[in-house]
């Protein structure tokens, strides 16, 4: 495994691209700490962000997980440049020709997309801990440690995504269409989607009815990982009840998720796996 994953960042570190996406990322990551900062203060309005409880223990992980996955684009273009590079500069023959398997070569790339993503997961956890200590009002042991399965969602989340990228890097052999086709996945869901809702609107609980059919499929199921958490946080359900609305909306991690992103991740490497064994190169 080490010497597969050398072999990757070895290619990675003379790739001016993926080192510029790659510092914006984690950079992009840092800035959530910026929001600790955003006040405002017109006349007697004084509205302070971080007063809201968003760096609360245990709301933080949930809330900077999302707010992070959001990201995720652009460490896809690095595994989606990274792939269409090895067709581009004839490293993937190269590989090849000093030895290296086929399976060898996809067990580098996944290892790369696990890199990646632990890293990510790491750089979250460091960041949420750090605004946590400085701007909770709560910091329990015991509450600082719950609700930390957010972030193996994350890691989830990120493994999932990168994977589809990486088969679509592939399928394709070029950066900018393999984005188009994820692109294109999306629409497609997003379209069917809205089909199922037009097909059961006379039905009783048609929404529910929808994501039960919805969650199976790749970026739905990415996105069921972590639910939005905007709707959770005190100040928001305190309003939502002056105006006679209520929130029943779970926002935990289900297992069920976690299982079909895995068997999509899955899907994808041996996909990929597939595809380059078949193709002549």
């Amino acid at each position: 495994m080490l010497r597969l994953l050398t072999i990757e960042f070895h290619k990675l570190k003379y790739n001016k691209a993926s080192k510029v996406l790659s510092i914006i990322y984690f950079g992009l990551l840092t800035s959530i700490a910026l929001i600790a900062a955003i006040k405002f203060d017109i006349g007697p309005v004084k509205f302070h962000l971080a007063d809201a409880g968003i760096f609360n223990f245990p709301y933080i992980w949930h809330f900077n997980t999302y707010m992070a996955a959001i990201l995720k684009f652009f460490l896809l273009l690095v595994i989606v440049s990274m792939m269409a590079n090895e067709y581009s500069y004839k490293t993937l023959k190269q590989n090849l020709i000093d030895g290296l398997s086929k399976k060898e070569f996809i067990l580098s790339k996944f290892y790369t997309v696990l890199a990646f993503s632990l890293i990510s997961t790491l750089f979250v956890f460091i960041v949420s801990l750090v605004l946590g200590l400085i701007y909770s009002d709560y910091n329990e042991f015991a509450i600082i440690v719950s609700d930390l399965e957010y972030l193996l969602a994350f890691f989830i989340k990120l493994v999932g995504f990168f994977s589809m990228g990486l088969f679509f890097g592939i399928l394709v052999k070029r950066s900018a269409f393999a984005v188009g086709a994820i692109v294109v996945w999306l629409i497609a869901e997003s379209m069917f989607k809205g089909y199922l809702f037009w097909t059961l609107k006379s039905a009783k609980n048609t929404s529910e009815k929808v994501d039960a059919i919805m969650q199976f499929f790749p970026l739905e199921a990415m996105a069921n990982l972590i639910k939005e958490p905007f709707s959770r946080l005190g100040a928001v359900k305190s309003v939502a009840n002056q105006i006679g609305e209520t929130f029943t909306k779970s926002y935990s991690v289900e297992f069920t998720n976690i299982l079909i992103v895995s068997v999509w991740t899955f899907i994808f490497i041996y996909l990929s796996y597939a595809l380059l064994k078949k193709r002549d190169l």
